[in-house]
């Protein structure tokens, strides 16, 4: 699991910039977050459930850093453009968004015919309409700002499963390359990870000893994939390192499934 926010670093790379991250009171999102300011830059922690985003923004303030709670369901527009516009207005624009707010697999790893329709289109309001709402509030921040860069999170499942979160995460791999294509006039560039099996308390949680087993004898690397797998790789993908990526999506899942 991912350590305090902790020291800066020497030489941040995200100096200045501001990160606006979805589904950020918890697990990868706050990983991402705690992650983001110890590299300098200020961050808006967006999620519904607000008082575990406060507890995540005070602690990220208590070393020093910037950084707000929001009250955000990103499948409410409207709630989303507040939550911009109050980011916007605490910190000058938004050059980072991190579209990682999500409802999470087994329930919805049944299928379609299993779940209700309300279900399905709860999962599918957030895992895909949230990208859409929050893609679009902040476009204009980011054109203002000069450019800046989308982080999707799909999954895995979007490259083998035809149950419902597996389409969800298909279509998020989708909206990656659409919003890449899109967005690219205004200097924003559109990626996306599609993690495997990852150590956070959700996904430990929720999923069976046996099943963890299972997929880990099918990758290549055979462990968990840990959150700094996955820090790593957003880190990458939203500095200038990256800045000739866009319309990719970068699985980090040990070799799971590996294809041709």
């Amino acid at each position: 699991m991912a350590d305090v926010a902790g020291p800066a670093v020497t030489n941040p790379r995200f100096q200045n910039k501001t990160a606006f991250i979805t589904g950020g009171a918890v697990g990868l999102g706050q990983a991402f977050a705690r992650a983001l300011t110890r590299e300098g830059a200020s961050v808006a922690i967006a999620d519904v459930d607000t008082e575990g985003a406060e507890r995540t923004a005070a602690e990220l303030t208590s070393c020093g850093a910037q950084a707000i709670a929001v009250n955000c369901d990103v499948a409410d527009e409207h709630q989303v453009d507040a939550a911009v516009a109050a980011t916007v207005g605490k910190f000058g624009g938004i050059d980072i968004l991190i579209n990682n707010a999500a409802r999470h697999l087994l329930r919805y790893n049944q299928p379609f015919g299993v779940l209700s329709r309300d279900e399905v289109r709860g999962l599918f309001d957030v895992n895909i309409m949230g990208v859409i709402n929050c893609t679009l509030a902040c476009r204009d921040s980011m054109r203002n700002r000069g450019g800046g860069v989308v982080l999707n999170l799909a999954s895995t499942t979007g490259f083998q499963s035809s149950r419902p979160y597996g389409v969800s995460k298909l279509a998020v791999r989708g909206l990656t390359v659409a919003f890449a294509s899109e967005l690219s006039p205004d200097l924003i560039r559109v990626n996306a990870i599609a993690p495997g099996l990852t150590n956070t308390a959700n996904t430990l949680a929720d999923v069976p000893h046996s099943m963890i087993e299972d997929i880990q004898d099918l990758q290549l690397i055979n462990r968990v994939g840990t959150e700094q797998d996955m820090v790593s790789a957003m880190l990458y993908l939203c500095s200038d390192e990256a800045s000739f990526v866009t319309g990719e999506t970068l699985k980090v899942c040990g070799g799971y499934p590996l294809t041709i």
